[in-house]
């Protein structure tokens, strides 16, 4: 058995900007990128279709923002100023070292997070008080093109940790995303019916051991 963990919302807690154009643009100037006068609209236009369940990063979204009003940047560039728009106060939530920890007792550990920001989820790892040396796999949407509830995301965790994805426990918050792990063959742990802290009991009783 191996257990995955959702990261926003379930092991930690995050500031995220109130107007997340008007941080991009912010940090985009910084960098020396013209951020175009109608900036708010070119940020919210689609820019690319995408398949269901498929992610995008947002960095190749601002860029095609930006080129869609004739403004040309350099891709990183564009990716470490999205990153600094969405690098805000990481809070570790209580019980998530010791879930952590119990379940690293019983097998793989891993992340699954859905996150369209590069970089981000190792940031906010890094920077949270988990030991990064615990997860044997991080797992973030940008890098493996899926989005939970999307079954190929809980698959893509299930795989880099060693595990048939019937063999997995997911925990999250979000029964809309995390609970999709059911659909997927896995079997899920939602922070709406457990507290964080009874995690490690929950844990006996799904049998991963």
């Amino acid at each position: 058995m191996a257990v995955s963990f959702d990261l926003f919302g379930t092991l930690v807690a995050v500031a995220r900007p109130a107007e997340p154009a008007e941080a991009v643009a912010r940090q985009l100037g910084e960098r020396g990128v013209a951020v175009p006068d109608d900036w708010a609209t070119a940020y919210r236009e689609p820019q690319v279709t995408v398949e269901p369940g498929a992610e995008l990063a947002l960095s190749d979204h601002v860029g095609r923002a930006l080129s869609s009003r004739g403004v040309d940047a350099d891709g990183e560039t564009v990716e470490a100023a999205v990153r600094a728009a969405f690098d805000g106060p990481v809070e570790t939530r209580e019980g998530a070292e010791v879930a952590v920890a119990a379940a690293a007792e019983r097998g793989p550990v891993g992340v699954c997070s859905n996150c369209s920001v590069d970089g981000l989820v190792e940031r906010t790892l890094a920077r949270s008080r988990l030991d990064a040396g615990r997860f044997d796999a991080v797992v973030a949407s940008v890098d493996c093109g899926w989005r939970k509830p999307d079954r190929r995301a809980f698959e893509t965790v299930a795989d880099a940790l060693g595990v048939p994805v019937a063999d997995l426990v997911h925990v999250g918050d979000d029964p809309a995303t995390d609970g999709g792990a059911d659909d997927a063959g896995a079997t899920s742990v939602l922070l709406t019916d457990t507290d964080l802290p009874d995690l490690p009991a929950q844990l006996e009783g799904t049998g991963c051991r």
